[in-house]
């Protein structure tokens, strides 16, 4: 479902990330790992089409994300570190213009938008302008524009600042019913709680090297079984 080869992305004089190589099957809930400047946010940003890698490939789906940008982007939902929304609509008219971008069929789009507001607790406040909306609001209109046109797979950049510990709860409940349902999910998070939670499989990244990847269990197996423990030592 993702696969990255020898995936290489350079600022200037500076390596963001070296040389990373994954391959992660349909349905897997893959947990991505780091420090602040590991090169997480430059491998997501790359994976969603976002920025253009100075050496290597990623296939989503089989399709190259620069060679055929257009096709692999249909099958992408993203959520970035920082996601951008217009504040002068309503939560209602950014999910239309989100599935106008993805050609959905009218009926399909207004059944799929109803059903994840009233998920993530948005339905009351869809005909809100979303410059009224807190950032936990904004957080979960997100996850709505997202998982709107059900991609394959969802690359999902650090998502739980502004959301509630009942928010949070809901939120992985729903990634995982996705990943039961065949989706990727490919999520940063600095919450090692989280991580523990959600993961099938996890990699650490550290100045833009991949140090681990592999699951929780196998981690484990060589170490403590403490991660921050285990995760601090990799990264020191």
């Amino acid at each position: 479902m993702i696969e990255i080869r020898n995936l290489v992305r350079r600022y200037g004089d500076k390596t963001a990330v070296d040389q990373l190589n994954l391959e992660i099957p349909a349905g897997v809930f893959y947990t991505f790992l780091g420090p602040n400047g590991a090169g997480k946010t430059t491998t997501m940003k790359i994976m969603a089409g976002l920025l253009k890698p100075s050496e290597g490939e990623v296939f989503i789906e089989g399709i190259e994300i620069t060679e055929n940008p257009t096709e692999a982007k249909k099958r992408i939902g993203y959520i970035p570190d920082h996601p951008y929304l217009y504040e002068r609509i309503t939560g209602w008219e950014f999910l239309r213009f989100t599935g106008g971008l993805h050609d959905m069929e009218p009926g399909k789009l207004t059944s799929r938008a109803e059903e994840l507001l009233d998920f993530f607790s948005l339905a009351g406040e869809a005909h809100q302008l979303i410059d009224t909306y807190s950032h936990g609001m904004r957080q979960r209109l997100a996850f709505c524009s997202c998982f709107l046109h059900d991609p394959g797979v969802a690359i999902i950049d650090e998502p739980w600042a502004g959301l509630d510990p009942r928010n949070i709860r809901s939120a992985i409940e729903f990634l995982k019913r996705r990943c039961e349902a065949g989706v990727t999910i490919f999520m940063s998070t600095h919450s090692l709680d989280i991580a523990e939670n959600t993961a099938e499989r996890l990699g650490i990244l550290h100045q833009g090297k991949l140090l681990y990847d592999g699951t929780l269990e196998e981690l484990r197996s060589d170490n403590s079984s403490d991660l921050e423990e285990i995760f601090l030592e990799m990264t020191d």
